[in-house]
């Protein structure tokens, strides 16, 4: 019976130390889980939180800062101003937009009445002749930069791929770009308008002389990223790739689009995002001395206002020509990954 006694307690005494180890590990995966949960939870909102807090401190210093500074043009307007001003914007173009809406149902109720009158009376059509308004310069822009962007494209992905693929064409152009790289678009610009204005005669021309002159300033000044990326990339492509397209015997067309464009296209693609970023730099100022209707003529003739409420406008000018330059470059990103088959894997 003792021993019956002995080994009840020493079973009961192995399961009890049994539960207490269960629980013990499962508080231990429990808090574990707990830990992981919690490390997750602030992995996905960190991404969010910690940029708006930089935000908001941000926008509290500007204003503590902004009310602080007087200027000629008044004192610099604060994140509640400038938010009035783009608003402000936004109704002159609503009401540009409803002008050139009546402007045109006018001329089509006129053109009307004159042709039941006289079916076979002439008509003519009018184009609206109002005053551009922000967005309208904001598209100018646009279309400006990428214009020039793919002329430059145009240009240096051929020029680049040269580079890579021949040593002696590397040493020839290599100095033409070490000396023209950094030159400014103020340097280029007087150039570019004296040629633009002696070549580009047209009686009824398809493009104004302003938004070719911009478009080539932005061309020769953003460009040359995309020489130098190219031709690194074509440069440092795999020797064995090359091997097995001499193997395959390829021809050198055929070696171009199969082997040296997609090996080297990460870095074709940096070059690209490097080019728009300086392209869309160079623009306002090209624009503003050119005076081509887009965003830099836009804080040109702000400028020289010097109305109470031209310092609000340029910083939306600023910040707008910030985040579309963001954009453009996620676009970018977007594009090469879906062009980009490494990017995708």
């Amino acid at each position: 019976m003792n021993d019956m006694r002995n080994d009840s307690v020493t079973v009961g005494a192995a399961t009890s130390g049994a539960l207490t180890a269960s629980r013990s590990a499962g508080a231990g995966l429990g808090r574990a889980l707990l830990r992981a949960v919690g490390l997750r939870a602030s992995e996905a909102w960190q991404p969010l939180v910690v940029p708006a807090i930089a935000v908001l401190a941000f926008l509290l210093m500007w204003s503590a800062v902004s009310a602080r500074v007087e200027t000629t043009l008044g004192r610099i307007p604060g994140p509640v101003a400038v938010w009035q001003q783009a608003g402000a914007l936004w109704a002159d173009h609503a009401a540009e937009r409803a002008r050139a809406a009546a402007f045109h149902d006018r001329q089509a109720q006129r053109n009307a009445a004159l042709l039941a009158r006289d079916p076979h009376s002439t008509v003519t059509v009018i184009e609206y002749t109002g005053k551009p308004t922000y967005v309208d310069q904001i598209v100018t822009s646009l279309q400006t930069v990428f214009t020039g962007f793919v002329l430059a494209s145009l240009v240096a992905i051929p020029l680049g791929v040269l580079c890579g693929v021949s040593a002696a064409m590397n040493a020839a152009i290599n100095p033409f770009v070490q000396i023209f790289r950094p030159v400014s678009p103020l340097a280029w610009l007087p150039i570019v308008t004296l040629i633009v204005s002696a070549v580009y005669v047209s009686p009824d021309p398809m493009f104004q002389k302003s938004f070719i002159t911009s478009a080539i300033t932005v061309a020769l000044c953003s460009l040359w990223p995309t020489v130098i990326n190219t031709a690194h990339g074509v440069a440092s492509i795999d020797k064995d790739l090359l091997n097995v397209a001499t193997v395959l015997r390829l021809t050198w067309p055929t070696r171009l689009v199969k082997v040296i464009i997609p090996a080297s296209l990460p870095l074709i693609f940096t070059g690209l995002r490097l080019s728009l970023g300086v392209g869309w730099m160079v623009l306002i100022a090209a624009e503003m001395l050119a005076q081509n209707p887009g965003l830099g003529k836009f804080v040109w003739d702000e400028f020289q206002n010097g109305s109470s409420d031209s310092l609000g406008r340029i910083m939306v000018a600023v910040f707008t020509i910030g985040v579309i330059g963001f954009l453009l470059d996620r676009l970018m990103l977007i594009v090469h990954r879906l062009v980009d088959f490494g990017s995708r894997r």
